[in-house]
């Protein structure tokens, strides 16, 4: 009899290398970990078939029931812990968002929405988030990195709750719809800058030797040369592709971009979102726009989702409860700022009363890319705690 220890591959666990005992371990693993996998897989994909037609119907939006169906599997139920694992992989679904974003980012389009979008926008923005990152500054609940990341972030609004709204009232096509709109790409477009800006105000590692100034320097030359590449390469790689007429290949060579660039873009120290976001841009113009927006959709919309739900898992009703005094006094407080803002924002730029009043009351709640804009100062060290002023 051979008495050798020998680990198992699969759960790490060691065992006599006896003849058969090692094959019947692996089995076992097999046994007690596929299921899980499947199970798991199953409650997502059931929760969010209940849940985001029920909130759908009652005009929360899906987002939302994603997140509800997340905390009842994940915290209330208990029935799947490992919320954070999944919320990475996740993600996806937000580097997916963003390529479909820079997809439609057309000149022309652009340039007839120009003074909605840069300006309103970028106002409305500004303004916002400036105002918000003081009173969190000002309160002491952060320091001034953890406030500017805060107050901004907390400026985004909904894209896909404003959005499904609008269009659940065939409002998309009137003139505030437009505006709302505007707005909301405008806010789509600042999480890009925002994710490139947490490197230089996050707390640096100590083993981390380079300055902030030397990484945003190699951060620019990644996109300068990610933008030369996009216009030169990915055009005729295409066109070969669609030569060979394999549906299937010109998927996965969508799928490769969009997961190329955001890899070469975290390489460089900046986000995976915003790399996808490149491509998209870079292929706006392409012949192959549609075709790559349709194979890219239904990854997109299924990570997504599971996105939200990750969130939902990862939910600590413990902190809630916590600091539920803050969470009733900040809520009214930020939806009260950004409906004014806004408001005042569009009649200074000529929207009518009702106009104006309408696209405040749509976009005073926070947005999706809030959660990625904080994960990714969560993860590079940004928020961290000030002392009280009074």
């Amino acid at each position: 009899m051979i008495l050798v220890r020998y680990p198992c591959h699969r759960c790490h666990v060691t065992v006599r290398k006896t003849p058969g005992t090692l094959e019947s371990r692996r089995k076992t693993c097999r046994m007690s970990t596929t299921p899980a996998i499947y199970s798991q897989a199953l409650l997502l994909l059931g929760g969010a078939v209940i849940a985001a037609p029920i909130f759908k119907k009652l005009g929360l939006g899906t987002v939302l029931g994603y997140l509800a169906a997340g905390v009842v599997i994940g915290p209330l139920l208990q029935q799947i812990t490992e919320g954070e694992q999944i919320l990475g992989f996740a993600e996806l679904g937000i580097v997916f968002l963003l390529f479909v974003i820079g997809l439609e980012l057309k000149p022309s389009r652009l340039w007839q929405m120009r003074r909605d979008i840069f300006g309103l926008g970028s106002a409305q923005v500004l303004l916002t988030g400036g105002i918000v990152s003081g009173i969190v500054y000002e309160v002491g609940i952060l320091d001034w990195a953890g406030s500017v990341v805060t107050g901004f972030g907390l400026a985004l609004s909904s894209t896909a709750f404003a959005l499904q709204i609008l269009d659940e009232k065939n409002d998309t096509n009137t003139r505030y719809g437009q505006r709302t709109f505007s707005l909301l790409l405008l806010q789509d477009l600042a999480i890009v800058p925002l994710l490139a800006l947490i490197p230089l105000i996050a707390l640096q590692a100590p083993e981390d030797t380079t300055s902030p100034l030397y990484d945003f320097g190699v951060a620019v030359a990644a996109v300068l040369a990610f933008i030369v590449a996009g216009r030169y390469l990915l055009n005729p790689l295409f066109q070969v592709i669609a030569r060979t007429g394999a549906r299937e290949v010109m998927i996965a060579a969508a799928l490769l971009i969009v997961m190329g660039a955001a890899t070469v873009m975290q390489l460089a120290g900046l986000s995976m979102a915003m790399g996808a976001f490149l491509a998209g841009v870079m292929l706006a113009e392409s012949s192959y726009r549609h075709e790559l927006e349709a194979d890219i959709e239904p990854f997109r919309g299924l990570l997504l989702a599971l996105f939200f739900m990750a969130v939902g898992l990862s939910l600590q009703i413990d902190v809630i409860l916590e600091n539920y005094l803050l969470i009733l006094i900040a809520v009214p407080v930020l939806m009260a700022i950004k409906a004014l803002v806004i408001y005042g924002l569009c009649r200074v730029t000529g929207s009518p009363h009702n106009d104006a009043v309408r696209i405040g009351l749509l976009l005073p709640q926070g947005g999706e890319f809030g959660f990625v804009l904080f994960s990714a100062a969560a993860a590079a060290g940004s928020f961290r705690q000030a002392p009280r002023r009074f």
